[in-house]
């Protein structure tokens, strides 16, 4: 439950299986069995810096007009809910295309006007039930309008400094861990994890212990 980078379309697919799987509790992720390096994880060659906090990081690499990602955003939102008091999680929107950075200005700007935790989902289903992506300002201003924001506010913060860095360095990030693919994540500037929703939260979970404790 992928897309690649050298694949991406607009597939339709079923978010069923993906509702049903939110309601999972952590022990049934932990229970599976250990993943597998090359092919559940992969190590980085070098690893990332990342926040000296003294938290473990976690991102999500996606893009909105990935069905999968889409289908993943319930299962995801539970484990975030759940996850340890020592994990800092975070979201990344991919650019591998002219088009693709455009989506990614869409995730920042709604960040930058602290609207990603009412706006993400709804920008989802606008690109995945609705079949509206967002691919320039007047869309996105087309679809604040619908939803009551400020569109004075969202063109301002389109077309700023903040944003555009945003991307930058979005891009630069998904370029150092190498990600191919979407959904996929990314634990503590040292592996990435890949696969079907509960697959991939299972060796997420199973990656955030091993640095945990020092593996």
């Amino acid at each position: 439950m992928t897309m690649d980078r050298r694949t991406f379309s607009l597939a339709a697919t079923g978010a069923a299986g993906a509702l049903a799987l939110a309601g999972l509790p952590r022990r049934a992720l932990a229970q599976r069995s250990a993943p597998v390096e090359g092919r559940d994880f992969f190590t980085l060659s070098k690893p990332l810096a990342v926040p000296g906090d003294g938290k473990i990081e976690v991102v999500e690499f996606f893009w909105f007009g990935c069905p999968h990602c889409y289908s993943f955003e319930p299962v995801l939102e539970s484990w975030i809910a759940k996850r340890p008091a020592d994990v800092a999680f975070r979201r990344v929107p991919v650019g591998f295309t002219a088009r693709q950075e455009t989506h990614q200005r869409v995730y920042y700007t709604w960040e930058a006007l602290g609207l990603v935790g009412t706006m993400h989902m709804s920008t989802f289903m606008r690109f995945q039930i609705q079949r509206k992506p967002i691919d320039s300002l007047d869309d996105m201003v087309a679809f604040a309008q619908q939803s009551n924001v400020d569109v004075a506010k969202v063109r301002a913060a389109w077309n700023s400094f903040g944003v555009q860095t945003r991307c930058q360095q979005a891009k630069r990030l998904t370029d150092d861990y190498a990600v191919d693919r979407t959904p996929e994540m990314g634990i503590q500037g040292r592996f990435t994890a890949v696969g079907g929703p509960v697959s991939m939260l299972s060796a997420t979970d199973w990656l955030v212990d091993r640095v945990r404790h020092g593996g």
